[in-house]
Order: structure tokens, then C-alpha cells, then sequence
């Protein structure tokens, strides 16, 4: 039901920035929460950062102070401005959205990545 395109991933060197999109669509309304994942090869998906519908925000220690992400519910838009970049952040990057059903249970979907690679 509900459809994710991610935007904005590449190469950059250490210390540099980029920002990643990622636009929901189908039955947005019944969203929740939008957040960033992340697997570098070889190592289990990591939660990056996740916002509510409401803006409470959570961040992963390791990008805590050098990422941001943040929402525009009117557009189920999700960002994530990643400053300061460092080779241990290179990863695939998904987007990811949880809600609620009629039956008051929990989904999940998910985006097909975008490859973000920071080198030295």
C-alpha cells in the first residue's frame, strides 16, 4: 500500500555532506513514523535516525550531532542531512515507514536503498 523512492545518495569525500530524500506515496495516511537505515556489507541493518508524525526525533550515537533528519507530513517527505561524513558511514541507506492497521497492528515498509560511499 505504501510505495517509497529514495534520492540523493553518492560519493563524497570524509568531511563532506549530503542530503537524502525519500517521498512516500499510496496510504500515507496511515503512517506513523518515517525514519533511515542503514548496511554497510557483511554487518546487520542499523537504525540512523526516525521521526514521528508528531517530530520526536531518535538518532543512532554514532551520527548523533552531525546528522539531521527531519519530515513534511503535508508532502510524506522525509529527509536526512548528513554533515561531517566519514568512511564508516559508507552503507546502502533505506528508507523506511511504520503504521498502524485497522486491527491495531504494526507494518513496515521499506525502500530499495540508495548507496551513499565516503572515502578517506
Amino acid at each position: 500500500q505504501v510505495q517509497l523512492v529514495e534520492s540523493g545518495g553518492g560519493l563524497v569525500q570524509a568531511g563532506e555532506s549530503l542530503r537524502l530524500s525519500c517521498a512516500a506515496s499510496g496510504s500515507t495516511f496511515s503512517i506513523t513514523t518515517m525514519g533511515w537505515y542503514r548496511q554497510a556489507p557483511g554487518k546487520q541493518r542499523e537504525l540512523v535516525a526516525t521521526i514521528t508524525i508528531g517530530g520526536s526525533t531518535n538518532y543512532a550515537d554514532s551520527v548523533k550531532g552531525r546528522f539531521t533528519i527531519s519530515r513534511d507530513n503535508a508532502k510524506n517527505t522525509v529527509h536526512l542531512q548528513m554533515n561531517s561524513l566519514k568512511p564508516e558511514d559508507t552503507a546502502v541507506y533505506y528508507c523506511n515507514v511504520q503504521g498502524l492497521r485497522p486491527s491495531q497492528t504494526t507494518y513496515d515498509y521499506w525502500g530499495r536503498g540508495t548507496q551513499v560511499t565516503v572515502s578517506s
